[in-house]
C-alpha cells in the first residue's frame, strides 16, 4: 500500500508544523494525488493554511508545475446557519484545540513550506475568494490537482463554480470538508446537481472524497 512507503512519512515529517490535518489523512492526499502525477497542469488548493499541503503535493508531483495557493491568511469568514449547527460551534469555541486561531496564518509561513518543497513556479493567492478567484480563474492555465479546503458554503460554491470547469479532463478535485461541514456538502451536491453530469464523489483508502473531471 502507497500508506507505508517511507517517502510519504518523511514528507509529512518535513511538513507536519505547517499543516494542521492529521498524518493519516495528509499521507492519504498525497497518494491520491501521485495517482494523477499524469495528469498535465497546474496545481491549486483553495484554503492552505501555513501551506503544509500544497507544499507535501509539490513534493510528489513536481517543482516545475505551477502551484497557486488561495487563503484570506486572516482566518475563516463567519460561519452561517446553511453551514450548519456544528460549524458555528465550532468557530465559537475559540479554546479548542482545533480552533488554529480560526485557521488564520502568516503569508510568508506558506511560502517558506513550498520553498523548502522545492518549487520554483508558486505563487500566493491573499484575499477572500469571492475577490481572488474570479480574477485569476479568468486567464487560469489547465488544473490538473484542484484541492478544495474551503469549509463553508459561499466559499464551496465560489471555488467550484470558477475552478472545477479549468480542471483538464482526467484532473482530479479534492474536497477536504465534504464530510466535515453541512455546508461543504451542500455546495458540491448544488454544483454537481446544475452541471447536470454524472460525476460522482469517491472516496479513497476511507480517507479524502474526490471527483474526477470526466
Amino acid at each position: 500500500m502507497p500508506l507505508r512507503l517511507p517517502r510519504y512519512h518523511s514528507i509529512y515529517k518535513r511538513f507536519s508544523r505547517y499543516t494542521m490535518i492529521s498524518k493519516t489523512a495528509y499521507l492519504r492526499n498525497l497518494a491520491l494525488a501521485q495517482d494523477f502525477s499524469n495528469v498535465p497542469g497546474a496545481v491549486v488548493e483553495c484554503g492552505v493554511w501555513r501551506g503544509g499541503m500544497s507544499a507535501g503535493m509539490a513534493t510528489v508531483l513536481g517543482a516545475g508545475r505551477e502551484y497557486h495557493l488561495f487563503d484570506s491568511f486572516e482566518g475563516l469568514p463567519p460561519a452561517k446557519e446553511i453551514d450548519g449547527q456544528s460549524a458555528i460551534a465550532w468557530q465559537a469555541d475559540k479554546n479548542s484545540p482545533s480552533y488554529y486561531d480560526n485557521c488564520a496564518a502568516e503569508e510568508s509561513e506558506a511560502a517558506a513550506a513550498m520553498k523548502m518543497s522545492g518549487a520554483s513556479r508558486f505563487e500566493l493567492h491573499k484575499g477572500w475568494f469571492d475577490k481572488t478567484i474570479p480574477l485569476w480563474s479568468a486567464n487560469a492555465t489547465p488544473i490538473a490537482v484542484l484541492r478544495l479546503d474551503c469549509d463553508w458554503y459561499e466559499s464551496m460554491k465560489v471555488c467550484l463554480s470558477h475552478l472545477m470547469p479549468k480542471v483538464t479532463r482526467g484532473g482530479l478535485i479534492i474536497v477536504d470538508d465534504y464530510y466535515t461541514w453541512d455546508g461543504c456538502t451542500t455546495a458540491v451536491h448544488e454544483y454537481l446537481a446544475a452541471l447536470r453530469k454524472p460525476l460522482r464523489m469517491r472516496q479513497f483508502l476511507n480517507g479524502p472524497f474526490y471527483l474526477v473531471n470526466e
